[in-house]
């Protein structure tokens, strides 16, 4: 079986007794699926490369009413000896793990003719590397025990066209195909796969400003697909994905929207998208003059 899935009996909390990992748990979504994990019972690790933030984060959930005190580390997910030995800790303490959450991620805004390689690189250590490495670590212990569930945030930007954020979206759209072919391969073990692929949550990396700096994310984001959504109303969205062994999570409904438009259509987005774009240059370049 994956982690649990259906109604629970009477009185008790959907991940009651689970062990989970989440990455990238300092703050955002990560915190935010840690904290929902805690009030649903489970016993939860936090790691993230801001180990400080981790355990401050971990002792805030400890003061909850939870299946056993919250954890938290110091990891660098494009590591990938560091990621083994956290699951291989978090084993070796609790002889299981239940639930991987994969969240961990950094975004990078900008033209294209204007990032390095170096800026690329660095995208996808973290974002899609940083889940093989997760994968690569827990998901061998999960089919040993024939259950698990492993969560991978991706973006909606590895669903649809993502102009401007072009090594995000391709690093982003690996995590989705990782997740997919996997499920299927998993599904033999007992072993569930859920991708996640939010529009704009209200997080820091919103206001992160990487290699594209020119490049204001939120506005961005929000100017195209609404207000940022509650990092809590989306971790909310993916335990419930969870339960139900939900293939993907598209979240919020301007997120589901977008998403319906392009398979609809996709030459009709791609063609307005870059009419836009086309747009967007020549008043810049009327502007300069």
């Amino acid at each position: 079986m994956t982690a649990q899935r259906g109604a629970p009996p009477a009185g008790a909390r959907r991940f009651d007794g689970q062990v989970a990992v989440v990455t990238g748990a300092a703050s955002g979504i990560g915190k935010a699926l840690a904290t929902a994990l805690a009030a649903e019972g489970a016993v939860v690790e936090l790691a993230d490369l801001d180990g400080d933030g981790a355990r401050e984060a971990a002792a805030e959930l400890s003061v909850q009413a939870t299946g056993g005190p919250a954890t938290g580390s110091a990891v660098d997910v494009t590591d990938a000896d560091a990621v083994a030995a956290l699951i291989g800790s978090v084993v070796d303490r609790h002889g299981r793990i239940d639930v991987l959450c994969n969240n961990a991620g950094i975004g990078a805004g900008g033209p294209v003719e204007q990032l390095g390689v170096a800026d690329w690189r660095r995208v996808v250590d973290v974002d899609l590397y940083g889940v093989v490495h997760g994968v690569q670590a827990a998901y061998p212990v999960m089919v040993a025990q024939g259950s698990g569930h492993i969560v991978n945030t991706a973006s909606l930007a590895g669903l649809v066209p993502s102009p401007l954020l072009t090594p995000y979206a391709a690093a982003k759209a690996g995590v989705v195909g990782l997740s997919l072919s996997l499920r299927v391969e998993a599904a033999a073990y007992g072993v569930g796969v859920t991708v996640v692929c939010p529009g704009p949550v209200e997080t820091p990396l919103l206001d992160q400003r990487g290699p594209g700096a020119s490049v204001n994310v939120r506005k961005l984001l929000t100017n195209s697909l609404g207000e940022p959504y509650p990092s809590a109303a989306l971790a909310a969205d993916v335990l419930d994905g969870v339960v139900e062994n939900r293939a993907l999570v598209v979240a919020p409904a301007s997120a589901r929207e977008a998403w319906g438009r392009f398979r609809d259509d996709p030459e009709a987005m791609l063609a307005a998208m870059a009419e836009q774009a086309v747009a967007s240059r020549r008043r810049r370049e009327a502007a300069a003059q």
